[in-house]
Parts: structure tokens; C-alpha cells; sequence
């Protein structure tokens, strides 16, 4: 652990805000982001410490990005300056989504073409990082297969329970299978210093609780819709894109949000920077639960981040034990490729069906997919390309 001088938490917010308002790109690009600052810049901690911890924050469920700028700033700045990171970091993203949703609400059907257009944007971004988290996360045949039978199993069993099976699934036949494999196990050193017992305990504890309560709760109550955020956010792995089928199988179906809003705000939030989790600042202000409807945006916000963030606290100092368990790394790997699987059946249905009506949304879903990918062309570039096609298109 870093023996410099802790930093106010107003300090580290300050950090964290610039680093808001200019990380586009996604987790991997935060993670340069974030060594480049800290690493390199401010010298915060060594490359070696910096591994460890992305090595963690990568195995918890939640947002990686978020979740490492989150363990950095505890180093420095205690639980306060790694809850003003958080802050930092995702305020900027969050208060232009709430924007979104109430400009969808104004425009009303004028916005018909932008959504469209976004709908298509949404295909190249979700095709781009199935193909990239496939690369990653199923290098082998196995592991295809999971991904490829966890997809068809998503599409022909609906509900929201699926998600979560088909995880849970991912982690059973990766313990049947990878338990050989040899991984990567870095030491934490200095995490069993970060924080006491019984805070380890109350997270803990405040996860389970909460997780039990979010999957309780009926559709119809008035606090649903943030704990299916809660929910999404405890079953992510793999990174943002992943939250789109666990969110759009609970607020959807439930009439929360519409379809097509539900997909034009997910791939509005790939022209933004910051972390992609904020899309639940849009999704709590258009369900207009809870009024003023920001307020919704904002509790959704929180909703979707603080199962990760409890998880970090509660294991972060028993990481040097936990990584030596021979099934959390070889469920870990099971889970990954299940995920990728349903980011393919996201893809499929509703990203495609939705976004692809005619020839021409084939054309220009392509050509964006290709800017993405061949081009390296950066995504919110490609998206507000493609809600300006919207309008222009047949």
C-alpha cells in the first residue's frame, strides 16, 4: 500500500471529475486512463500494485473500470476519497444521460428518427464488443461452447431469471472443465490494512441483504426499478456491455421503460465518457418512478453501483486468500464465457430485431460496425454519425 500522505476526499474528487469528462472509450480504455494518471503522472502506486488490484477488480462482479478507480483513490484517501472517486467519475456521464431522458420526453415524436438511428449504432457497438469479449474471454472451443449453448438456452427461456441462471450455469461447467488451468494469482500486499473487520462485515452483509431484497420485489412497486438496477449490478462480469441483457430483461418486460427508448439511451451512453453503468441514471429518470424524475435517475445511479463497490470493500483485504481457491478461478472462467453469451443473445434479440428494419439499417449498421473495428474510429463519434443518419436515411 502507497505510505504517501492521504488526500482530501475534495481533492480526489476534483481528479476524478476531469477524468470523467475525458475517459471515452469503454473499461479497457479507463484502465490506460487510469495507469497513465496514477502510475505514470501522479505516482500513486507502482505498475506491480496497479496489476493487483485491476486483477481483482476484474474477478468482483460490477463495473471494472469504476470499481478500480474506486480501490486507487482508497489507497489514498480512505473510504471517503474512494466514494468522492466514484463521484468524480461518473457525474459527468450520469447528469448528460438524466438530460437525455428528459429531452426524449420533450421531443416526443420528433425523436423518432434519432432513436432509430441510435438503434442502429447500438447493433455495430453490441456486435464490436461481443466479438471483442469473445477474442478475450473464449479463446478455446470450450469455452465457445458455452458461450454459443448459454446464448440459445437466453433466447428460449424468457425472463429475467435466466440471466442470473445462465451465470450460474457458466460457473458450474467452469468448474467441471477449467479446474486444471493455471492462472495468474498477484498478491495484494497492504489490503488487509484498507479497512477493519467489521467493515468487511457490514458489506458484506449489506450485499446479501440488498441482493435478497431486489430480487424480491414485485415488478409493480414503485422501488422496482431500482432493484433490478441493484440486481444487474451484482450479476455483471465482464465488463459494461454486459448490463444490457441483464437490465433490458427486468425493465422492459416490466413496462418500466419502453424498447426503443431503452436502446437509444444504451447507445447514446457509447458517445459519452465515463463509465457505461450511468445508462441507469437514464433508465430510472424515464420510468419516471419516483418525481422529480432526476431523483429516480439518481437512486437507479447508485442502485446499479453499490453491489460492487459493498463486494470490493468486503473482499478486497481477503483477496490473498480467496485467489488461491481452486473453484473461484475456474468458476470465474465459466462465468466469463457465459457472459459473453449473453451479450450474443442481447445482440440477437433485442439489439438487432429492434435496430434492423430494412436494407438500409443493414448498410449503415455495417459501415459503423466497420468504423468501430477495421477503422478504429472512436465510438461516440460512430454513434452520433448514426443518430444523425437517422434523419437521413429512407
Amino acid at each position: 500500500m502507497s505510505t504517501q500522505q492521504p488526500l482530501s476526499a475534495l481533492k480526489i474528487f476534483l481528479i476524478y471529475l476531469r477524468l470523467g469528462c475525458l475517459s471515452f472509450g469503454g473499461p479497457v480504455a479507463h484502465f490506460g486512463y487510469f495507469k497513465e494518471e496514477f502510475v505514470n503522472c501522479r505516482k500513486w502506486l507502482t505498475a506491480s500494485h496497479y496489476a493487483e488490484l485491476l486483477a481483482l477488480c476484474q474477478f468482483v462482479p460490477g463495473p471494472s473500470s469504476s470499481q478500480l478507480g474506486f480501490a486507487i483513490a482508497w489507497q489514498r484517501g480512505g473510504l471517503r476519497g474512494a466514494c468522492a472517486a466514484w463521484l468524480g467519475f461518473s457525474l459527468p456521464s450520469a447528469l448528460i444521460m438524466i438530460a437525455c431522458a428528459y429531452g426524449l420526453s420533450v421531443i416526443g415524436d420528433g425523436a423518432v428518427p434519432l432513436i432509430h438511428g441510435l438503434l442502429i449504432a447500438a447493433v455495430a457497438v453490441v456486435a464490436k464488443a461481443v466479438l471483442d469479449l469473445g477474442k478475450k474471454l473464449c479463446p478455446d472451443w470450450p469455452r465457445i461452447a458455452i458461450a454459443v449453448g448459454c446464448a440459445a438456452l437466453t433466447l428460449s427461456v424468457p425472463g429475467a431469471w435466466i440471466q442470473i441462471g445462465v451465470i450460474l450455469l457458466g460457473v458450474a461447467i467452469g468448474n467441471a472443465l477449467f479446474r486444471n488451468c493455471n492462472q495468474e494469482k498477484p498478491e495484494l500486499h497492504g489490503a488487509q490494512q484498507l479497512v477493519s473487520m467489521r467493515t468487511m462485515c457490514i458489506a458484506l452483509t449489506s450485499f446479501c441483504v440488498l441482493l435478497t431484497a431486489s430480487l424480491l420485489v414485485s415488478p409493480d412497486a414503485t422501488s422496482a426499478i431500482y432493484g433490478m438496477n441493484y440486481r444487474a449490478g451484482a450479476m455483471v462480469f465482464g465488463g459494461g456491455h454486459v448490463v444490457l441483457p441483464l437490465l433490458h430483461d427486468s425493465v422492459v418486460p416490466s413496462g418500466l421503460v419502453s424498447e426503443s427508448n431503452f436502446l437509444a439511451g444504451y447507445s447514446a451512453a457509447q458517445a459519452l465518457p465515463g463509465p457505461l453503468f450511468t445508462l441507469s441514471a437514464f433508465l430510472g429518470t424515464a420510468s419516471q418512478a419516483t418525481s422529480p424524475h432526476w431523483i429516480g435517475g439518481a437512486i437507479a445511479l447508485i442502485a446499479i453501483f453499490l453491489p460492487g463497490m459493498l463486494l470490493l470493500i468486503g473482499l478486497l483485504p481477503l483477496w490473498n486468500t480467496f485467489r488461491n481457491k481452486v473453484w473461484a478461478q475456474a468458476g470465474l472462467i465459466g462465468a466469463n464465457a457465459a457472459v459473453v453469451g449473453l451479450l450474443l443473445a442481447a445482440l440477437i434479440n433485442p439489439v438487432w430485431a429492434h435496430g434492423v428494419q430494412r436494407w438500409t439499417d443493414v448498410v449503415l449498421a455495417a459501415g459503423a460496425f466497420i468504423a468501430l473495428s477495421r477503422f478504429k474510429i472512436p465510438a461516440w463519434l460512430v454513434v452520433l454519425s448514426c443518430a444523425a443518419g437517422g434523419y437521413l436515411i429512407p
